[in-house]
């Protein structure tokens, strides 16, 4: 191969393998074809614990450092007539492609159906995953639904693996008949937040969340396939939770699907102290005053966005009143379901103080779950004080104190 088109290689190879430096949680591997009449030679190159990129080429192994690496494939290419050379990451392979006229770069997305334009419904789609009959226990929860017509955003074709180590899939490589509502939920929960989740990643720097009482993070493992893969951003995950087993089931998931950006630790949410600038805040059915706990978190530590869906609400119900209307608090279940939006609101209204804009929208049907409330939140402004005010005069007029202003 001549000099100068193996020199234009050298620039494109140094460059790509470059993406080591910021980019090693999500790298995969390397492989290299030479070419040579009839003959081929190949080579696969892995991360080693010492950021080597290790091989064996020629009977010989050998573990260099990623500039080595990439010397030693210049050197290699003067006895050969072609050289392919494929960088693999989550959700991209990125190629150098030579011959005896020039040198190419190019890219790939190695999912076989990745979407880049925005989700949308479509009336008329009959883009519906496969149903099946395995029944192996409730590992999620949900069961009885069925798949509506409607065009997915997290596909079985793309992303089976991911689906299936978190229980939607069964054995058979099918959407489990108990799986159903479950599926539905968290793909349109990833639809609801995805024009938060592309303004986020539009920013030159990886997108860091944060799931406080994360549980066995299911979520988090969509959304970090869905930025990663779909919207092919870089992305950092901490999931924190004081249940030892929950924790470990997600770090066995991380191992299971390669997820090196993901970092779970057992505590509670308010003995953590981040090392980092977290961009969003999410915390699901964490219960009761374990919501309040995650909101101020993201007050106290800054986080710019929220995404929150609330579980029980037993705090304002122990003792809360409404003058006035003492004779509707008689009846157990209104005063309850009273309680729970009245909470909801309010913390609604203190994170309006707290300078966030604040959206609460229905995120499922109420058919599939009662806790189906999403509370968007993202900061806009400094802290009001006539704000703060309204709502300690709520609380008066209530006869209550709530979590998430006394935290």
């Amino acid at each position: 191969m001549k000099k100068q088109i193996i020199d234009k290689a050298y620039f494109l190879l140094t460059a790509t393998v470059g993406k080591l430096s910021d980019g090693e949680e999500f790298f995969e591997g390397i492989g290299v074809v030479f070419k040579s009449g009839a003959k081929v030679f190949t080579l696969e190159a892995e991360l080693d614990g010492e950021k080597k990129l290790c091989f064996i080429f020629a009977g010989e192994a050998r573990c260099l450092e990623p500039v080595e690496f990439c010397d030693f494939i210049a050197a290699k290419m003067a006895d050969y007539e072609e050289m392919e050379f494929s960088y693999r990451e989550r959700g991209r392979v990125i190629t150098v492609k030579c011959d005896g006229k020039d040198a190419k770069l190019g890219s790939r997305e190695s999912s076989p159906d990745i979407r880049k334009k925005a989700p949308q419904i479509f009336a008329g789609s009959r883009d519906v995953p496969n149903v099946s009959d395995d029944q192996e226990g409730d590992l999620l929860g949900g069961g009885g639904a069925t798949l509506g017509n409607r065009e997915y955003v997290i596909k079985v074709e793309s992303a089976s693996k991911l689906l299936a180590v978190i229980g939607i899939l069964g054995k058979n490589g099918k959407v489990r008949n108990d799986r159903i509502r479950k599926y539905n939920q968290i793909d349109h929960f990833v639809e609801l937040i995805d024009p938060l989740l592309r303004s986020l990643s539009e920013k030159n720097r990886p997108v860091r969340i944060i799931d406080c009482a994360c549980g066995k993070s299911y979520l988090s493992f969509v959304l970090n396939y869905y930025i990663k893969e779909v919207l092919g951003r870089k992305c950092y995950f901490t999931g924190l939770d004081y249940n030892p087993v929950v924790i470990e089931a997600s770090k066995r998931m991380a191992e299971e699907l390669g997820y090196k950006n993901m970092t779970f630790v057992q505590t509670d949410i308010g003995a953590y102290v981040p090392e980092e600038q977290f961009d969003l805040l999410l915390t699901l059915h964490a219960c009761d005053t374990a919501t309040d706990l995650a909101l101020n978190f993201a007050i106290r530590n800054k986080i710019s966005h929220i995404v929150c869906v609330p579980c029980c609400h037993r705090e304002m119900n122990a003792g809360y009143s409404l003058p006035g209307f003492e004779p509707l608090m008689k009846y157990g279940i209104l005063k309850a379901r009273i309680a729970d939006c009245l909470t909801d609101a309010m913390r609604a209204e203190y994170l309006e103080a707290m300078g966030y804009d604040v959206s609460v929208v229905e995120y499922i049907s109420p058919l599939d779950t009662p806790k189906n409330l999403m509370m968007r939140a993202v900061k806009t402004r400094d802290v009001s004080e006539e704000a703060l005010k309204r709502f300690k005069d709520m609380e008066k007029a209530l006869g209550t104190k709530l979590s998430i202003g006394r935290y």
